[in-house]
């Protein structure tokens, strides 16, 4: 009979870095956070190191006395072999010096062992012959995302540990990594003043009735994030083409009349804009996806696959009703609701902000003022309670000619705001409402910043 072949591992640097706790308690700090329990492969070791975390947690110290004294305490001081072998790992680690290298190798081997178990996962759905072969794909992704990410699953935790880790990352926040972006800036200063950027983890529904310019805020924003903070942009266009997108960035970017831009017809100067426009583009990185049928399993799926390679900083979504069900018979405000969870779902487990387009109800054009309102939002209330932010946009030059504005308003003191829409920022989870002012540029299908953009807040 062949040998069983064991899983990875590797006993001695195992025995290594619980041998390094013991000679030097100040080595947790090196190893606490990165290696858990479950990654030894040897129950005797694994006892022991959970032992030292207990006693680290405590505040207590770490030592052959001490962590003899919690293993008698939790009855498993024999189970390790008592007292001789803690001695027998002080004799084996002369010095702690390279105990977080010992660790890099028991974490290495422990992600191998998960890498073998998902294997089989895996191979067990391939034999369920599922017919659905892209929800079979999905969970196999899936998997093997938990392992890549080497997430367990959540549970409760004490908010002792909740408060060190907050204090951990907002003390490491003050001094991002070469590369990091704590938030993305929208490029508008009053929007950004407002929200202090967008957030990570954060969904946010940016909403208004056709031709506002919803679309061209959302470009607007994914190419000062890319081009301004190198921000790396997910852009998953289902209403407009690829060739659409690009001919509205150049005619933004470039500032050429979008018609001329559409069609082709442009002069040499035009031209020389154009291809500078494309220079700074092309450095862009924006990745675009303009697959007209798209379920939010697809969008989660090849944001993924985007993150492991370019690690996304922002996903924008145009727009959110386009998206299919899933095909369960359901009502649409259910199917909705469902892709509003999963876009939520996504952004935290991404740690990215989504930045989703929405098409408003039309009881907008029924109302006196046709100024957006939560209730508003298209086909179901879930938009509104999944959301973090909420932002719509309204402009009085949609519904009001410059005639009839100045039946009711004093010129002088109140001009007609041609081409000046307002950003009503009607739910903000974790700070103020208000509303600031843009220009909209419809030439060049682009918004700028007004000098005096802050209107009001409450």
């Amino acid at each position: 009979m062949a040998e069983e072949k064991l899983p990875p591992h590797d006993i001695e640097a195992e025995e290594a870095v619980v041998g390094s706790l013991l000679i030097d308690p100040e080595a947790i700090l090196k190893v606490a956070v990165s290696l858990k329990a479950e990654d030894f492969f040897s129950e005797t070791n694994r006892v022991i190191y959970q032992a030292c975390l207990s006693l680290y947690q405590r505040n207590e110290a770490i030592n052959q006395i001490t962590v003899a004294h919690e293993l008698m305490r939790q009855d498993k001081l024999e189970q390790i072999g008592g007292a001789a072998f803690l001695s027998h790992l002080i004799s084996n680690v002369p010095t702690s010096l390279h105990v977080e290298y010992y660790a890099q190798i028991v974490s290495n081997a422990a992600i191998m062992r998960r890498l073998i178990a998902a294997a089989g996962q895996i191979e067990a759905l391939g034999y369920e012959a599922s017919p659905e072969v892209e929800a079979s794909l999905n969970k196999a992704e899936d998997i093997l995302f938990q392992v890549r990410m080497r997430r367990e699953p959540r549970d409760f935790v004490p908010i002792r540990d909740a408060l060190g880790q907050y204090f951990e990352e907002a003390g490491s926040s003050t001094a991002p990594r070469e590369g990091e972006i704590l938030h993305i800036l929208t490029g508008f200063a009053a929007l950004d003043d407002f929200l202090g950027g967008l957030q990570r983890s954060d969904l946010i529904v940016l909403a208004a009735r056709p031709s506002l310019g919803k679309t061209s805020l959302a470009l607007n924003i994914a190419r000062n994030a890319a081009i301004n903070q190198k921000a790396c942009v997910a852009l998953c266009s289902l209403e407009m083409s690829r060739d659409a997108v690009v001919q509205r960035l150049l005619s933004s970017e470039s500032g050429v009349d979008s018609r001329k831009v559409r069609l082709g017809r442009f002069g040499e100067k035009d031209e020389i804009k154009i291809m500078e426009a494309s220079g700074v583009l092309s450095e862009a990185p924006i990745y675009i996806d303009d697959s007209p049928q798209l379920r939010a399993l697809d969008i989660r799926s090849k944001a993924r696959r985007l993150h492991f390679e370019r690690n996304i900083d922002l996903i924008i979504v145009d727009y959110l009703q386009l998206i299919q069900g899933d095909g369960k018979n359901e009502t649409r405000v259910q199917e909705i609701s469902k892709i509003t969870r999963a876009l939520k779902t996504l952004a935290r487990e991404l740690n990215v902000p989504i930045l989703a387009v929405s098409q408003l109800s039309r009881a907008v054009e029924w109302r006196a003022s046709h100024v957006p309102q939560l209730a508003d939002l298209r086909e179901s209330g879930s938009i509104e309670q999944d959301a973090d932010v909420v932002l719509f946009i309204y402009r009085d030059d949609m519904y009001f000619s410059a005639e009839d504005w100045s039946k009711v308003h004093d010129i002088e003191k109140e001009p007609y705001p041609r081409g000046i829409a307002d950003i009503n920022i009607a739910k903000h989870r974790n700070g103020p409402l208000g509303q600031i002012k843009l220009r909209f540029l419809s030439r060049v299908v682009k918004f700028d910043n007004l000098e005096a953009e802050l209107i009001s807040a409450s």
